[in-house]
């Protein structure tokens, strides 16, 4: 659940400018998660969020800008951990985690943007990637299937 209300804490507050934490945790009751403010403070402090100005001239809440290697290393960490499958047909490929992980990992995987990616979509327990191209999605399955 830590994880879930993780990913949903970094998608918030990229799609809006999140000035409080007391904006934050209503965001997260009206996505359907049920917590108080001490839980929203250790999520921010877990998080390492930042306030950052905004366009608007305002702080908002922004997540650490984290180096190319270490995304890439929580990637693999958490895929490897979460994967059960991969497979593909022309240029789709289905990726299968345990029940539960998939945004997390599809949001690790936009993270790192893998080349030859066009796009993800993950529900709970499957992530679908439109890749180029078949060869891309060959090429693609292939590295990812390496890291089960």
């Amino acid at each position: 659940m830590k994880s879930k209300r993780h990913m949903k804490i970094l998608e918030l507050i990229k799609a809006y400018d999140i000035n409080t934490q007391e904006g934050l945790l209503e965001h997260l009751r009206s996505n359907g998660f049920d917590v108080t403010q001490a839980t929203v403070s250790r999520d921010i402090k877990e998080l390492k969020l930042q306030k950052t100005l905004s366009d608007n001239g305002k702080y908002k809440y922004t997540a650490a800008s984290k180096s190319p290697s270490s995304l890439t290393e929580n990637f693999n960490t958490l895929f490897s951990a979460s994967v059960l499958s991969v497979d593909y047909a022309e240029n789709m490929i289905v990726i299968k985690t345990v029940s539960g992980m998939a945004q997390g990992v599809c949001a690790a995987m936009d993270a790192v943007e893998i080349n030859g990616v066009l796009g993800t979509i993950a529900g709970d327990d499957t992530i679908f990637i439109v890749a180029r191209d078949g060869g891309s999605a060959v090429e693609i399955s292939s590295q990812l299937k390496k890291q089960i």
